[in-house]
């Protein structure tokens, strides 16, 4: 995820870049750069870093020029430097790109054009637009972009301006937002509305597959075969400060219904029919066979996928895990060898606790895998091999898009250890691979019914107490759901496991204490439901979450929230999604600073 701004009109378009990506820096801030076209050719600039470190560089003499691109980048492939930032240019420097979103196939259409004799100086996926523009052109900017849309795979918002062509910018999307601005004599295309809001509220919303050509005298917008469609324009009628949040009241809000995008991301390129490939991973067969237990450490958030990823591991590879809590770990003097496996597992790859649970893993000889949403991250650095996850900035303190992308990463790392061990047939993979592709739409279909757990969330706002229940990976993501509602709402929230109520903490459920059960897994479904009817006697409150076609639960139960049914083995993606919506509505019932929760931070970077 990143920010992407185009200018093309009379006032001077590097000013109207830099207060464009100023408006879309929480997308993207570890490094920036623009381009313009003047009557020397293209000039670029750019570094890593935020915003700020741009405008320094530039300082006060940059090119005079009525035509630009320019962009913020949240790192994916590279990392965060100078060469890594866009723009990105070809090799004779006559075209120049930004991009958003990853090229699936970039590895060899880069192989390809280094055969044709283009030289690469980036570590990006991006870096190859540019050259197969520059290898398609034959004077006509837009049918060249045609041409490069027919060779990549991937999802994408990409911007292309040329000194071969200096009166036009050419721009294409597919699973990438991207807008257009219209005023007078000038025109904008950005990867989100606030870029623009300051010079016009007139759009337009660019579709899955469309391309536009903008130029001084207006806009066209055609599909990606040439053929034209015709645009409503859509007036924006919110704040600056709504539309960094997309038109949502809280940045939580946002960053949740961004996760069926997130998720798509984080499984693009890393899913055959029936095989993972997780090209990042560098263990060859042998050294996965070789492994003879796994530790999986984290904290937080991070800790609860980490414990996900436990019964996944155990289940589809049949190697012992421990799951620890990063600042414990190094004190338990662990048992580590050169046949361990480490998993450590942070969002911002900075965690202080986690980082230092790395360190001390590799220094008894284990091989330590990274999964984190940050590259160029201390853990991306430090660890041996990197599983990113796709799920771009998070701003909200509460994490939601970046825990299921977690998950989706055990997810993938589970059933590519077990692959290459042979503990799991193709057909079992493929099965789930196949569910797992479900799951990105079937998150929105959850989030299409959020209005529902709105409604549902006024009953909280006077408890006190609430407890999570739940078996097996219910178990596991109650304790997601719980700390989600202590962290944003001060609502005091207990997670247990099910059978283990009746040791003491059913003394203290009353009718004031809600309780929500969680019951998508099958072979210990009987069991759970009669959990329940331990709490339903102490007159609690008790709404359930299972599947659709589950209608059995409702007789339990006083509320039931339907997912759309998937293998046992993913639905903690789902479920959690049910759990931060209700945390969120019932923070904002209770008047809580939602994204800013009281003594908390998003980065924890002190031990």
């Amino acid at each position: 995820m990143c920010g992407i701004v185009g200018y093309i009109g009379k006032r001077p378009a590097v000013p109207v870049l830099l207060a464009g990506l100023e408006k879309l820096e929480y997308r993207g801030y570890d490094s920036a750069g623009i381009a313009v076209l003047d009557e020397t050719g293209i000039s670029t600039c750019k570094t890593v870093g935020k915003l700020a470190a741009l405008e320094n560089k530039l300082g006060q003499d940059y090119p005079q020029s009525g035509i630009g691109i320019g962009h913020t980048r949240w790192a994916t492939h590279g990392r965060p430097s100078d060469l890594n930032s866009h723009p990105h240019l070809d090799t004779e420097e006559q075209f120049a790109v930004v991009h958003n979103g990853i090229i699936e196939n970039y590895m060899e259409l880069k192989e390809w054009l280094i055969e044709q004799g283009h030289e690469f100086i980036s570590e990006t996926d991006t870096e190859v637009l540019p050259h197969l523009v520059s290898y398609y052109y034959e004077g006509n900017l837009e049918a060249a972009v045609r041409k490069v849309l027919e060779k990549i795979r991937g999802s994408f918002a990409i911007v292309v301006m040329s000194r071969r062509d200096p009166s036009r910018i050419v721009a294409a999307r597919k699973d990438s937002p991207m807008v257009v601005g219209l005023g007078e004599g000038e025109f904008f295309v950005a990867s989100d509305i606030p870029a623009i809001l300051n010079y016009t509220r007139k759009t337009y919303i660019l579709e899955d597959g469309e391309m536009v050509v903008l130029t001084r005298d207006g806009v066209t917008v055609t599909d990606f075969k040439g053929n034209p469609r015709s645009k409503e324009v859509y007036e924006v009628k919110w704040d600056a400060v709504a539309a960094e949040k997309g038109g949502y009241d809280h940045f939580m809000l946002k960053e949740i219904f961004e996760q069926p995008k997130a998720l798509k991301d984080t499984m693009t390129g890393r899913l055959d029919e029936q095989k993972v490939i997780l090209q990042e991973v560098n263990l060859t067969p042998e050294e996965v066979k070789d492994i003879r237990k796994v530790f999986i450490v984290a904290c937080g958030t991070a800790w609860h996928a980490g414990l996900v990823g436990k019964t996944l591991i155990e289940h589809w590879v049949r190697v012992p895990v421990e799951v620890d809590i990063a600042s414990e770990f190094r004190y338990r003097s662990p048992l580590i060898d050169e046949h361990t496996l480490v998993v450590v597992i942070s969002q911002s790859g900075e965690t202080a606790d986690t980082l230092a649970a790395l360190r001390e893993a590799k220094k008894l000889g284990a091989r330590v895998v990274a999964v984190t949403n940050v590259v160029g991250s201390s853990v991306s650095r430090e660890a041996h091999d990197v599983i990113y996850t796709w799920a771009g900035p998070e701003i909200a303190v509460a994490s939601t898009k970046a825990y299921t992308t977690q998950l989706e990463g055990m997810v993938l790392l589970g059933l590519y250890l077990a692959q290459t061990r042979g503990t799991m047939a193709p057909e079992q993979i493929g099965k789930v691979i196949a569910a797992l592709k479900e799951i990105p739409a079937q998150a929105q279909k959850l989030l299409d019914q959020a209005e529902n757990i709105k409604d549902f969330a006024q009953s909280f706002v006077k408890v006190e107490d609430t407890f999570f229940i739940g078996r097996s990976l219910d178990w596991n993501v109650a304790m997601e759901g719980s700390l989600k509602l202590k962290e944003i709402s001060y609502i005091h929230a207990e997670a247990y496991a099910a059978g283990e109520l009746k040791h003491g903490t059913l003394a203290l459920i009353t009718e004031q204490t809600p309780v929500i059960a969680l019951a998508t897994q099958m072979d210990v479904y009987e069991k759970t439901v009669s959990n329940i009817k331990e709490v339903k006697a102490r007159d609690a409150k008790v709404i359930g979450i299972t599947f659709e076609g589950n209608t059995d639960l409702a007789k339990s139960v006083d509320h039931v929230i339907y997912l759309p049914k998937t293998v046992s083995e993913l639905a903690p993606i789902l479920t959690v999604i049910p759990l931060q919506l209700l945390a969120y509505y019932v923070s904002v019932a209770r008047g809580c600073d939602v994204d800013k929760p009281r003594n908390l931070a998003k980065s924890v970077t002190v031990e």
